[in-house]
C-alpha cells in the first residue's frame, strides 16, 4: 500500500508541474496587455513602459514563471490587477460559495443514484426499471442553466419558496446561505444523477452475473445480504471514477449556474476577470480548479485500494 500511494503521490507532483505550465504558457501568449487595461489607451509610453516593469511584465517567460511559482510554494501567490488583493484572498473567499455547491450537488447526485441505479438492477426490464430510465435519459437531455430558470421560475416566482438569486454570506445567515444554494445545486446534480444512475444499474447487472454472486444466492443468503454486502463493494469501483470525474465538471458547470443565480463563487470571478484582463487571476483559478481535479482523482484512486486491494498491486 506505501508503494502505491508514493507512486501515485509522484504522479499528482508532476501533473501539477505540467498543468502550471500549461496554464501559464497559454495565458502567456494570449493577446492583449494588462498595462493598457488598468491605465486605458490614452496612456503614455512611458507610462506603460513603468507599469509593466513594476508587474513583471517585461521579464522573460521563464524568469516570469519562475518568480510566479515562488510565489506559490511561499504561499504568497499573486496580486488582483483589479481588486488590488492578493489572489489567494479572492479564491478563499469565493470557495466559501463554490465548495458548498458542489458538495451539495454531488449530495444530491449520490442520493437519488444509488438507490435509483439498484432499484432498476434488481427490477430489469420491468416497468420500474422502464420509467427510471426514461426521467435518466430526460435529465441527460435538459441543459444545466436551462433546469435552473425553471427552478426559480418554479420555486421562486410562482410558489416565493426561494429567493430567485443571490448569496448572503455564511456570517449573516446560515441557513439563508445554504438555502439559496439548494436550488443552483440541485440543478448541477440532476445531470450528474442520471449519468451515475444507469452507470450503477449497468454496474449492478454485470456484477449480480458474477459466480461469487450465484454462490451467494445458491447458499439462501437474503436478497438484500446479498445485493448490498456482496455486489454493491466491487460495483461501486466504476462509479466512483465517474464521481470523481464529475467533481471536476462541476467546477466548469459552475461558471454557467453561478450567473444564472447571481452566486459570487469562483465560476463567476474567473467570468469577471477574463473579460477584464485581470490575468493573475485567471491564471490562479484554473490552476486551483485543476489541482482540484487532480486531486480528486488522487482520492478516486485511494478509493479504489480500499474498494479493491487487488489494485494496489498493479
Amino acid at each position: 500500500m506505501t508503494r502505491y500511494l508514493v507512486r501515485k503521490l509522484i504522479t499528482l507532483i508532476v501533473l501539477l508541474f505540467l498543468v502550471s505550465i500549461t496554464v501559464f504558457s497559454v495565458l502567456f501568449v494570449l493577446p492583449g496587455d494588462p498595462a493598457e487595461i488598468i491605465l486605458g489607451m490614452n496612456a503614455t509610453p512611458e507610462t506603460l513602459a513603468n507599469l509593466r516593469a513594476e508587474l513583471g511584465l517585461d521579464r522573460s517567460f521563464i524568469v516570469q514563471y519562475a518568480n510566479w511559482i515562488g510565489s506559490l510554494l511561499t504561499g504568497r501567490g499573486s496580486m488582483s490587477i483589479n481588486y488590488d488583493v492578493p489572489v489567494y484572498d479572492l479564491i478563499l473567499s469565493r470557495l466559501a460559495v463554490t465548495g458548498p455547491l458542489a458538495i451539495f450537488a454531488i449530495c444530491f447526485a449520490v442520493v437519488i443514484s444509488l438507490p435509483l441505479g439498484i432499484y432498476a438492477a434488481r427490477h430489469q426490464n420491468q416497468p420500474g426499471d422502464v420509467i427510471v430510465m426514461f426521467f435518466t435519459q430526460l435529465g441527460l437531455a435538459t441543459p444545466e442553466f436551462w433546469l435552473g430558470i425553471l427552478l426559480i421560475l418554479l420555486f421562486a416566482v410562482k410558489w416565493g419558496l426561494f429567493s430567485a438569486g443571490g448569496f448572503p454570506g455564511w456570517s449573516v445567515s446560515f441557513w439563508g446561505s445554504a438555502k439559496a444554494l439548494l436550488l443552483p445545486s440541485f440543478a448541477l446534480g440532476v445531470i450528474r444523477a442520471s449519468i451515475l444512475t444507469r452507470l450503477t444499474r449497468s454496474s449492478m447487472l454485470e456484477v449480480l452475473r458474477e459466480d461469487y454472486v450465484r454462490t451467494a444466492w445458491a447458499k439462501g443468503l437474503r436478497e438484500r445480504t446479498v445485493v448490498y454486502v456482496h455486489a454493491l463493494k466491487n460495483a461501486l469501483i466504476p462509479v466512483v471514477t465517474i464521481l470523481g470525474l464529475q467533481m471536476g465538471q462541476l467546477m466548469a458547470g459552475a461558471i454557467i449556474i453561478e450567473n444564472v443565480y447571481y452566486l459570487p463563487g469562483l465560476g463567476r470571478l474567473v467570468f469577471q476577470a477574463i473579460g477584464q484582463r485581470d490575468l493573475p487571476v485567471v491564471r490562479e483559478i484554473v490552476l486551483f480548479m485543476a489541482a482540484a481535479v487532480i486531486f480528486v482523482n488522487f482520492i478516486v484512486d485511494l478509493t479504489y485500494a480500499v474498494l479493491d486491494p487487488r489494485v494496489r498491486l498493479t
